[in-house]
């Protein structure tokens, strides 16, 4: 057995705790001494967007116990969205796959990212999308990119399932979706094709792109300034870069969250984060994506946070719904992130201890948390 199921066990190395904001220079959230963590650093906001107290305010709190079955999550466990690239001709290598612990992951890249991209992750991301609709009243992207726009690039599609529907959305534009893994669907809008490639790699993806979307990207790449300076270098004059990006650690207005030392979800997260530190990730960097584009020559760099609850309590339906989703999605990461937790020495039945704990503090409506989701735009300069 390791050590991580130790309440006394810190959390990172010593460097790590002094150079990240997030985790305590002294002790550990397990520790009975845990030194509060203090808030990231809250970006500029779009006014317009701010001043809407369906996102900004205090999310109201459901007085009766919710509905369980007000909702039906039951269709994210549908059929798979076979994949085989329509718009390229690659190698079989490309198509290759490892299995660990029961799930299955890309191999290109040596398999870097350490998510499964088999059935399961797939219909957790298409989820997550519903989720992503639902937040933004519907909208694909917030930035202000005309009515239209010819190219279309989307780093990081996954599924591409926002690819597919910007496709919809804009008929005359050419829309291209990157990811490692091809697992997009062969029948896609006539102007949507998808590429296997490497966004942190040398571009090679043609310029003058009216728009460029990268969605939970921010946390995965090694090196976000390159990839920010290299899209800007491809953008057209007046074009549009677009992060919409989520930072996990767990807020409240009502004084219903546990305290540091006995938040199961605010040590899970800085549990995530050190594991997934291992593979060069970053789950707080969507919290300071606009240094990097300031960096990369952007201009009008706009940020827009907004609430994402966890769990059914809120009274408004809407936000009772996002919150569902997202707990569905928390529910589901003990799993997905399990080559990760086993870098760290992590047993499968240490998983599985977690796993119930978890289960468990997303399941208690009493406890009103939620945390933020960053969308940041900029535009290159005409």
């Amino acid at each position: 057995m390791s050590n991580l199921l130790n309440p006394n066990r810190p959390i990172g190395t010593a460097e790590e705790a002094i150079n990240n904001p997030l985790t305590p220079r002294k002790g550990s959230p397990f520790s009975k001494t845990t030194t509060p963590i203090p808030d990231l650093p809250s970006p500029p906001e779009d006014e317009a967007i701010s001043s809407d107290p369906t996102h900004q305010e205090v999310i109201e709190a459901e007085p009766n116990e919710p509905e369980e079955d007000e909702f039906l999550a039951s269709g994210w466990d549908g059929s798979s969205t076979s994949s085989s690239l329509a718009s390229t001709s690659i190698t079989s290598s490309i198509y290759n796959h490892s299995y660990e612990n029961g799930r299955r992951y890309h191999s290109y890249k040596y398999g870097r990212y350490p998510i499964p991209n088999d059935d399961l992750e797939q219909n957790r991301e298409d989820m997550k999308h519903a989720m992503m609709m639902e937040l933004t009243d519907g909208k694909l992207f917030l930035a202000p990119i005309g009515d239209n726009p010819q190219r279309i690039i989307d780093v990081g599609t996954g599924t591409g399932i926002w690819a597919i529907e910007i496709g919809d959305l804009f008929p005359s534009a050419e829309v291209l979706g990157l990811d490692l893994s091809p697992i997009q669907p062969q029948w896609v809008p006539p102007n949507v094709r998808f590429l296997v490639d490497d966004v942190e790699d040398e571009w090679g993806n043609g310029k003058g792109w009216d728009f460029a979307h990268f969605r939970g990207m921010a946390l995965t790449l090694r090196n976000i300034q390159r990839v920010c300076d290299q899209t800007f270098e491809n953008l057209k004059p007046g074009g549009w870069i677009e992060f919409q990006e989520s930072v996990g650690m767990p807020h409240c207005d009502d004084g219903s969250l546990p305290p540091p030392e006995k938040d199961i979800l605010r040590q899970f997260y800085l549990l995530c984060q050190e594991a997934l530190a291992k593979f060069g990730m970053d789950l707080n960097r969507g919290a300071s994506v606009g240094q990097y584009l300031t960096k990369a020559g952007f201009v009008n760099i706009t940020c827009v946070k907004r609430k994402v609850p966890v769990g059914v309590w809120p009274r408004d339906k809407t936000m009772r719904l996002i919150g569902l989703y997202m707990r569905e999605a928390a529910v589901q990461s003990m799993d997905t992130l399990a080559k990760a937790f086993a870098s760290m020495g992590m047993s499968a039945e240490e998983r599985e201890v977690w796993g119930a704990k978890v289960r468990e503090a997303l399941m208690d409506n009493t406890v009103h948390r939620y945390f933020y989701f960053y969308f940041w735009y900029a535009q290159k300069p005409e």
